[in-house]
């Protein structure tokens, strides 16, 4: 059996790099992990008109929730906004928007999607893995330094203390 169809139904996080990889729409749990600048060249390729990361920006509700119509996956738009559209629930966009603003660093978009994998590995919905994952993510960044610039794997570190945080205040 080809790979192609072997794993064609296996849930999967897509980040980066392999968003470019994704040809056709997706019947299997999927979530994508875009920032805007890639939500634009996702855009323009699927959808053949010119998207630019400005257009994002200016509709970044509209944008994901086009994307997620158009490839079947969810979609979490990262940014200081972070959205999670899904192309089940169109009228219910979740967003996450108290992380701190030193999380645009590089590689934190890597420790993201490692959360997210982890979780879709354990069977969430990827809505719900989306929105899990970018809620633990602003809160390890907010535990790993409280008060400015952080390195990527500072946040890892900090992501099992916000879990056990989050659990005891009851945030989940």
């Amino acid at each position: 059996m080809p790979l192609t169809r072997r794993y064609s139904q296996t849930p999967c996080v897509v980040d980066a790099g392999a968003l470019s990889l994704l040809r056709r729409h997706r019947s299997a749990a999927t979530l994508l992990t875009p920032h805007a600048g890639e939500l634009a060249e996702l855009l323009t390729r699927w959808t053949g008109d010119r998207v630019v990361r400005a257009s994002v920006e200016a509709d970044r509700m509209g944008m994901a929730q086009r994307m997620a119509d158009l490839t079947g996956a969810t979609v979490l738009l990262k940014g200081a906004q972070t959205l999670i559209a899904s192309p089940d629930a169109p009228d219910d966009m979740r967003m996450q928007d108290d992380a701190p603003p030193w999380l645009a660093t590089a590689g934190a978009g890597d420790v993201l999607a490692g959360l997210c994998g982890a979780l879709a590995a354990a069977g969430l919905p990827m809505r719900d893995v989306g929105a899990v994952a970018a809620m633990v993510h602003g809160q390890a960044a907010h535990r790993a330094n409280p008060g400015g610039p952080v390195r990527a794997l500072t946040v890892a570190h900090a992501i099992p203390g916000a879990v056990a945080d989050l659990l005891s205040d009851g945030g989940f």
